[in-house]
């Protein structure tokens, strides 16, 4: 670490890693002919320092938002970094927003300029929300963008001199506005400033490898959206912070190549991929035959080394999962081969620094205790409350909600309810207002039994609902495999039997007012692109209780225990 930095941001340690390192490669990015650019520190420097002197050759106000509108890649950082160079403030926009939602964040934002890069379904991705950006708003195209209607990146670089002096911010500056997903109605612009993006990985180091903490031997491959705190915090902050060597991932179909390129040492996903890495290997390996080689101390100690070698996982050293809970099975699994999954909990308000399992302290069920430097307590109506190093400057142009949302004391509400063990690590009860009413009278609280259906392999995502109901049910979206299981009437009769015992399972762990009816597998699956689901993949709860509204009395009413839509 550079202790000389006045003004400790990473923009300040990116300087840092050009000064010291600027032979060494920081950015990896595949191309569509299979073949990789690898990118150096003093290249993306150099890089950065050109786009940054254009930025400022026109004449933006200070502080300007400037929207990078693009898949992950190599200029998605470096573009960032250049926004910062020339003293503006970064404004990312999800490549899965619909048109609808890229109008509200630019014109809210009151974006001056528009990096477009690669896009979902690329020039189509464009298409469909070109009539949504404000019209005469200055375009600028990523290499590998397909909209071809900005200025191209390149050429910008080639005739520019890079900018000798960059504007070096302060802590408190804004940094970034990060929308949120959009649960519930539109996003809100949460307000970061450099010192809480400093804050983030300089306070998270108990985290990783054992609590050694990062450092520049470290490689993270980037695939998750960087629009989205998670991969910001983890991807964008810790290689900065700790001088990291970034890989990056072209897209679905070379994920697998591009992870077992990557090799990382910190690896961050979603419950749902690491299911189907789980998946996907029991398919190859039967699971008996596992448990046999497992229980053989040469012969499993092989066959364990060989299936992450195969994933592309054998040299993590720390393994991270969050945005929900991760099945047991899973988690057991991996636990296993040698890799403990630790389960996080964090929110774009505090830049996800809030809490974290470490290794050997593990409760399943549970997020891990407070990090250093995290005040948490459990307020009214059991509302986690925390107070982070990383907490944001605010809601932008909402200064009434900001308000609203601190206690007296400055603690953030975050809206989830929670509890404590002995040991100060917190499981995540549900959402203060997700408590619904049954028609007895009795309260029920959605998340913790969604937390339990999601242990099932066919069950992607769930949503239990039951307002005025004599009982609640849950709505599952299941599997791809599923769907084409239920294609015939045989397969139907396995999938029925198999949810039916598992929902019977799962009612087994509750109290009685909290049982299901039934399970319902829903027709159309939940997606991005029909708005069920949030670009990072949680249930639009109040848009899918909408769409089955009329249908859920009579499911419930139906006395079967599995219904198909």
């Amino acid at each position: 670490m550079n202790n000389n930095n006045k003004h400790p941001t990473l923009l300040h340690r990116f300087l840092h890693w050009e000064r010291s390192t600027a032979d060494s490669i920081y950015l990896t990015q595949p191309l569509a002919d299979g073949s990789v650019q690898d990118y150096s520190w003093g290249e993306v420097g150099d890089q950065a320092r050109r786009m940054a002197a254009h930025l400022q050759s026109l004449d933006l106000p200070a502080g300007a938002s400037i929207g990078i509108y693009a898949k992950n890649s190599a200029h998605w950082i470096i573009a960032d970094l250049a926004i910062w160079m020339a003293g503006h403030v970064s404004v990312p926009l999800y490549t899965t927003a619909n048109a609808d939602t890229v109008h509200y964040v630019l014109e809210h934002a009151e974006v001056r300029l528009l990096f477009v890069g690669r896009l979902e379904g690329d020039r189509a991705g464009w298409d469909a929300v070109r009539a949504s950006v404000p019209a005469g708003l200055p375009l600028i195209d990523l290499p590998m963008s397909a909209c071809g209607e900005g200025e191209a990146w390149v050429d910008i670089v080639a005739r520019t001199a890079p900018l000798k002096t960059v504007v070096e911010p302060a802590p408190e500056a804004l940094a970034t506005i990060i929308y949120t997903s959009g649960s519930t109605g539109d996003p809100k612009g949460v307000m970061h400033s450099f010192g809480a993006m400093y804050a983030a990985p300089a306070s998270t180091g108990c985290m990783y490898a054992n609590g050694k903490g990062t450092n520049s031997g470290d490689r993270l491959l980037s695939y998750l959206p960087l629009a989205h705190t998670a991969e910001r915090a983890v991807v964008e902050a810790v290689s900065l912070y700790s001088g990291c060597r970034v890989f990056f991932n072209l897209g679905l179909e070379t994920f697998s190549d591009d992870l077992r390129r990557a090799r990382p040492t910190i690896f961050l996903s979603m419950p749902r991929l690491w299911g189907k890495f789980y998946q996907g290997i029991n398919e190859r390996i039967d699971p008996a035959t596992q448990a046999k080689v497992f229980a053989d101390p040469v012969e499993g100690k092989l066959m364990k080394a060989q299936i992450l070698s195969a994933l592309g996982l054998d040299q993590v050293h720390t393994g991270l999962s969050g945005s929900a809970p991760l099945p047991v099975k899973v988690m057991e699994w991996y636990r296993q081969l040698g890799l403990e999954l630790l389960e996080g909990y964090g929110m774009s308000e505090n830049f996800g620094t809030s809490h974290f399992s470490l290794p050997g302290q593990v409760r399943v069920g549970y997020v891990g205790a407070a990090i250093p430097g995290v005040e948490c307590r459990i307020g009214e109506d059991n509302e986690i409350l925390v107070k982070s190093p990383a907490q944001m400057l605010g809601y932008y142009k909402l200064p009434e909600l900001t308000a609203q949302s601190y206690t007296a004391d400055g603690l953030f509400c975050t809206g989830d309810r929670g509890e404590l063990d002995e040991q100060g690590r917190l499981r995540i009860t549900g959402r203060v207002k997700e408590l619904f009413k049954t028609a007895k009278g009795k309260y029920v609280a959605p998340v913790p039994i969604e937390a339990k259906l999601g242990n099932h392999p066919r069950v992607e995502a769930s949503c239990v609902t039951g307002v005025g109901l004599p009982a609640p049910l849950a709505l599952l979206n299941v599997s791809a495999d599923t769907r084409t299981a239920l294609a015939t009437a045989e397969g139907r009769d396995t999938v029925a039997t198999e949810l039916e015992v598992f929902l019977a399972e799962v009612n087994a762990q509750f109290e009685a007012h909290e049982q299901l009816a039934c399970l319902v597998v829903v027709a159309e699956p939940w997606t991005i692109a029909n708005a069920l689901l949030t670009p990072t993949l949680k249930i639009r709860r109040n848009l899918i209780e909408d769409r089955y509204h009329r249908e859920v009395e009579s499911w419930g009413a139906s006395r079967c225990k599995v219904v198909f839509e």
